[in-house]
């Protein structure tokens, strides 16, 4: 039994392993986030920021896999973005109901895309600072810690604001 484990073990730190970023298990996570969130008491809108991130990444995921494929078309990266922003129907759409805050738009909707704004922001400031640093991160991965305080920030912000 113990040689089974230990083989098991070894195959499966030494074979190749495939990211999906579009898996069950995450979507049943960020399906289920909400309905948790809401349970702890955190405001549904600081909880679409980190979606709004969350979806906006799933889209540099789908750019980055078109880009492998060498599948190029006028508008692609737009186009992936919004895709994966429709995302948002299919998740949350039995437990929020519509709640015309901001000119038209949803209120969940809007915070998920200024999350989404967030985190392109967030990796934008980090290729600058890189830049600055003579192409070198300022410490390990400084990337993520970056774009979790700016999400952080505007979450706790946010729901404040609500509060």
């Amino acid at each position: 039994m113990k040689k089974l484990l230990v083989g098991l073990t070894g195959a499966f730190l030494t074979g190749k392993s495939f990211a999906n970023p579009a898996c069950a298990v995450c979507t049943i996570a960020i399906g289920a986030t909400l309905s948790i969130s809401r349970k702890l008491g955190v405001c549904d809108n600081a909880v679409a920021i980190w979606v709004g991130a969350f979806l906006v990444l799933m889209g540099y995921w789908l750019i980055k896999w078109f880009d492998k494929k060498n599948w190029h078309f006028w508008g692609r990266d737009i186009i992936l973005i919004l895709l994966s922003f429709s995302v948002i129907a299919g998740l949350y759409i039995k437990h929020l109901t519509y709640n015309r805050c901001y000119w038209i738009i949803d209120a969940f909707l809007f915070w998920a895309m200024v999350g989404g704004a967030i985190y392109i922001l967030s990796q934008k400031l980090y290729e600058f600072m890189k830049r600055r640093n003579n192409n070198h991160a300022h410490f390990p991965f400084e990337k993520v810690v970056l774009a979790l305080v700016m999400l952080f920030i505007a979450s706790f912000i946010v729901a404040k604001l609500a509060a």
